[in-house]
């Protein structure tokens, strides 16, 4: 019985992470998984080993100050890992960490599958040399990836995109209003992030904008694996905070103001005109302006290879912009209808979705070989 171990460790790679596990398990039923990640990988039939809200931070300084915290999940995760004697180890984005774990486990001769590779792309681009030593295959999943990796004499499959996946199975509830409460108003979707320090730093400069658009209804996409208290500045300013619904939310949304990362790309798909916004500490800021070597940060900008929708950054996510950038997506057809093409040529360069099944697929066959 081929026993996999499998690591992700923050919710969208956590997402990814399951259904992974799901396309493999039902193509061969006597797999057997362990590893890190929360509760959709634990959902899906992995044992944890360690849950990854013990270990996720973002920003450069952030994660030196909490560099025990790693090292520890590190060295707990390594001792686990050999310990179960696993016949191949699956990484699922979570970059920092997982080169590390990829680089041990190649060291004892444990073949590695990296799903989602970190994004060397972006800084520091020799570390795919690092990538190239230590995995023994890599599936991309952003389609400009395998055009990168191949200068460094790599070979990378692009398998399409598994948010595509995710928004094939849903399924909008027609009381969505109704069921939350909601007015008739036009809705603008709040979507701070998935880790607390991200909502934490995100939320209050969000619903800053609320005075100045009665016209409107606000509401915050929240996740329940945070806790409560991550939206009580929303919730004291009498701000809807609806949880485990964003597609729904989306689907229902006008225009969106969302935090950087995965949350972007879902929006575009659900063809949402949004602002992309992001800040972190003054020094982590400093050092990530002098090593990020690509012209925008979010993913329907570096998929297109243009600018679709405007990102805000540090020093310009101001209350200013934000009110002028919102009142152009609420209100400039111009404006819309240019983020709505752009939204086309993301979703044509993404192509096709079943990236779950042809990953697994891959796997399996490389495990066969072996």
């Amino acid at each position: 019985m081929d026993k996999i171990y499998i690591i992700s460790g923050e919710r969208s790679g956590d997402l990814h992470a399951s259904n992974l596990v799901l396309s493999l398990k039902s193509m061969n039923s006597k797999l057997q998984f362990r590893g890190m990640g929360g509760n959709y990988s634990k959902n899906a039939g992995v044992r944890l080993a360690l849950d990854y809200n013990s270990v996720s931070l973002m920003g450069f300084i952030e994660v030196i100050f909490g560099f025990r915290k790693v090292l520890k999940a590190l060295t707990l995760v390594k001792k686990d890992l050999l310990n179960y004697h696993a016949d191949a180890v699956i990484l699922v984005d979570f970059g920092g960490f997982n080169m590390k774990i990829a680089a041990f486990a190649t060291q004892h001769g444990i073949p590695v599958h990296y799903y989602i590779p970190p994004k060397v792309w972006a800084w520091n681009q020799k570390r795919a040399l690092k990538l190239k030593a230590s995995t023994d295959q890599v599936y991309s999943i952003l389609p400009f990836e395998p055009d990168f990796f191949s200068k460094f004499g790599m070979f990378v499959q692009y398998v399409g995109n598994p948010l595509l996946d995710e928004i094939k199975k849903f399924t909008p509830n027609d009381f969505f209003i109704n069921k939350n409460e909601l007015s008739t108003q036009p809705i603008v979707a709040l979507l701070p992030g998935s880790r607390a320090q991200e909502v934490s730093a995100m939320l209050a400069k969000m619903i800053a904008l609320v005075p100045d658009f009665p016209q409107v209804q606000f509401v915050v996409a929240g996740v329940d694996s945070l806790p409560v208290a991550t939206y009580e500045l929303a919730q004291a300013k009498g701000i809807k905070v609806i949880y485990n619904q964003t597609y729904d939310l989306l689907s229902h949304a006008t225009a969106a103001v969302v935090t950087s990362g995965t949350a972007t790309l879902e929006t575009s798909l659900f063809n949402v005109p949004q602002l992309v916004v992001y800040s972190t500490s003054w020094l982590s800021y400093q050092i990530g302006k002098r090593l990020i070597r690509v012209p925008y940060i979010s993913l329907p900008n570096l998929i297109a290879g243009q600018q679709v929708v405007r990102e805000l950054i540090q020093n310009d996510f101001s209350l200013k912009n934000l009110q002028d950038e919102l009142q152009l997506l609420l209100y400039h057809t111009e404006r819309r209808k240019q983020i709505l093409e752009g939204y086309t040529r993301i979703r044509e360069r993404i192509g096709e979705a079943r990236a779950s099944d042809k990953v697994a697929q891959l796997i399996l066959e490389s495990i066969a070989k072996k």
